[in-house]
């Protein structure tokens, strides 16, 4: 669970940026958004092997 603790003299929008930034570092926001909807196995699959097509295509790019 993430946290933020607020500082003294510290505004709400800053402590809550704060807290969004802890929040998007730990994956949680991810993780929320892929529960929101139910993801048949043959479209997680897809997702799955998109993602490591664009991830070996970047990698490719870095050494050529």
């Amino acid at each position: 669970m993430a946290g933020v603790l607020v500082r003294e003299d510290e505004p709400f929008e800053k402590a809550l940026k704060r807290f969004k930034k802890t929040c998007e570092k730990a994956g949680i926001i991810t993780e929320m958004k892929k529960h929101q909807h139910f993801e048949k196995p043959s479209e997680r699959r897809k997702r799955k092997i998109a993602a490591a097509k664009r991830k070996r295509l970047k990698l490719e790019s870095r050494y050529q």
